[in-house]
């Protein structure tokens, strides 16, 4: 399987609802690198998984969504605890419906699987994997 990634970065503002999240149920603040890879069995006829430039305007398309906001006000997240994990799902499945649309380029319809990891920190990151 081959894959690559492309890098971008948010910073956004939530609260969370629920006793185990303590201190966090207020508002504050979360800064996560979102690394976005696409997998495919075999290499288009260019030799490439995907367009990289493409993929990492998809990407800072859909991270800017989030960007500089704070979630509780998203009325796409409403009623949603916006976890690292919770974010990873929601970029990666917006990635593929963008793939699927054909906004990846005709590759992008062909790619097996598409993998979102948040890094809230150097120690700690969640990821969502998808396939296609």
């Amino acid at each position: 399987m081959f894959s690559v990634t492309v890098r971008d970065h948010m910073m956004i503002a939530h609260s969370f609802r629920g006793e185990v999240f303590g201190p966090a149920q207020q508002l504050h603040g979360a800064t996560f690198l979102v690394d976005a890879t696409f997998r495919r069995a075999e290499l288009d006829a260019d030799g490439i998984v995907v367009d990289i430039a493409r993929a990492s305007d998809e990407l800072k398309a859909i991270v800017g969504q989030f960007n500089l906001h704070n979630l509780d006000d998203d009325p796409t997240l409403a009623g949603v605890n916006t976890t690292t994990e919770v974010l990873a799902k929601v970029i990666a499945d917006r990635l593929a419906e963008r793939a699927t649309a054909g906004d990846l380029g005709e590759g992008g319809r062909e790619l097996a699987g598409i993998t979102v990891t948040l890094h809230e920190s150097h120690i700690a990151w969640a990821s969502y994997e998808r396939s296609l």
